[in-house]
């Protein structure tokens, strides 16, 4: 199970896994499957969304990791000097929270449906939280 789907608000999306280069991730997601949360603009962090995820624990460190994510990945931050969470970029990211800078675990790649990522962005901007849902692809 390298695909995925997403559906976040009234747009769709495709994606793969990242197994090459995030496993642990990988895995700790796909365990979760399907998982849903809601999606909110971010405050620091540029043209990204992203779901609060508290303290939650998905057991994995850090691997894969950027701070400039390219908008079409998703990365896991998996908590440390800030809470968990999950962000999607659509456009120019420096991923940050109010502590400074941080990084997160690229895991996931969107590869269809790319031209409505920057809708789902202002979406999730104007209109506030949007819900989402990753699950395997058919």
């Amino acid at each position: 199970m390298h695909r995925l789907r997403i559906e976040a608000g009234p747009f769709r999306f495709e994606a793969r896994f990242e197994e090459a280069a995030a496993p642990k991730t990988c895995a700790a997601f796909r365990r979760q499957m399907p998982f849903e949360s809601r999606a909110v603009h971010v405050r620091w962090s540029g043209e990204a969304v992203w779901l609060p995820l508290g303290d939650r624990d998905f057991g994995v460190g850090y691997e894969n990791a950027t701070s400039f994510p390219a908008p079409d990945r998703i990365l896991l931050y998996p908590g440390g000097i800030s809470e968990t969470e999950i962000l999607l970029a659509y456009g120019g990211v420096r991923f940050a929270s109010k502590v400074g800078q941080l990084a997160g675990n690229h895991f996931i790649t969107v590869t269809g449906g790319l031209e409505n990522l920057a809708a789902l962005g202002r979406l999730c901007l104007w209109d506030g939280a949007q819900p989402i849902r990753f699950h395997q692809a058919d």
